[in-house]
């Protein structure tokens, strides 16, 4: 399709007329008339807002066909978000359940730098997933910095209901988890290595718990594709806020890895996996603090 034929789909697809989206472009009606009819061309401050207010790629607009991009996912966004989805929940739980199965090692006589190390090789792993993630996430904003909402409302009503059951299959899982410690301290003595042995199976029950939402919230998000596009397209100040945060993160878990090494290395503690916990709750602070605000 030509831009012509794209903007009468996108005009007749607003329910609006030549003069209404003449005035929402700050055009004459004859401008938009003649674009129409490929008589003219409008610059490109004006291209750039009709995608900002029809949440269409620019490319789709000039080369491509508005109209297909609409029942059709052709930035493949659907695939790149789930593989994220996957990687994200995937990482962030394996660093818990490898803590609890790093315990569960000691437990079974395993040397304590051994454990020590194998926790900090998993932890390695995940971080450079996690790290690789995030820069395929930006590379894809920046490559599709508007993405067409081409989820039918089927199908967003049907992840909803998957959604209400990550969520409460979380939450179950972690009750789930504390009713089997308290059963568990009922028929063995609080002692070793009986702690050992219900804290490793309580962390990877709290790692399955963990997926779950990770999963499913990046899924909700996945849905979501206005607040993608309104993220994709933050103000200088969102912007600002942005790179705050992302700069305290990366601060505090670095901090959080340097004391981890450090208290292994001089105090033999490798257990002190704690001091990760922490960095993630102080990320998550940042987060709320100094991130952007809903009107930004």
């Amino acid at each position: 399709m030509s831009f012509s034929e794209n903007l009468q789909f996108i005009r007749a697809q607003a329910g609006i007329t030549q003069e209404q989206l003449a005035e929402q472009l700050d055009v004459s009606r004859q401008s938009v008339s003649k674009w129409e009819g490929s008589q003219s061309f409008p610059e490109m401050d004006t291209l750039l807002h009709i995608c900002d207010l029809y949440n269409v790629n620019l490319d789709t607009l000039l080369r491509g066909s508005v109209e297909e991009s609409r029942v059709a996912d052709t930035a493949k966004y659907d695939g790149f978000m789930t593989r994220f989805a996957w990687r994200i929940s995937l990482a962030v739980s394996a660093i818990i359940a490898a803590v609890g199965v790093c315990g569960l090692l000691e437990t079974l006589g395993a040397p304590e730098a051994l454990a020590g190390a194998a926790l900090l090789l998993v932890i390695t792993v995940c971080v450079v997933v996690l790290v690789v993630s995030g820069i395929e996430l930006e590379n894809f904003h920046r490559k599709n910095p508007v993405i067409s909402d081409f989820y039918t409302e089927e199908q967003k009503e049907a992840f909803q209901r998957r959604f209400v059951w990550h969520i409460a299959g979380g939450v179950g899982a972690i009750l789930f988890a504390v009713v089997l410690l308290l059963l568990f301290f009922s028929a063995f003595p609080e002692r070793e290595p009986y702690e050992s042995y219900s804290m490793a199976f309580f962390l990877l029950i709290v790692a399955g718990a963990v997926w779950s939402f990770i999963y499913g919230s990046i899924q909700h998000d996945k849905y979501d594709v206005e607040k993608y596009n309104r993220e994709n397209n933050p103000s200088p100040e969102a912007k600002r806020r942005n790179n705050l945060v992302g700069t305290v993160c990366a601060v505090i878990m670095l901090l959080a890895t340097a004391i981890y090494v450090g208290l292994g290395l001089a105090l033999y503690m490798w257990t002190a996996w704690w001091v990760f916990a922490v960095g993630g709750i102080l990320c998550a602070v940042a987060a709320v603090v100094l991130g952007p605000k809903e009107d930004e």
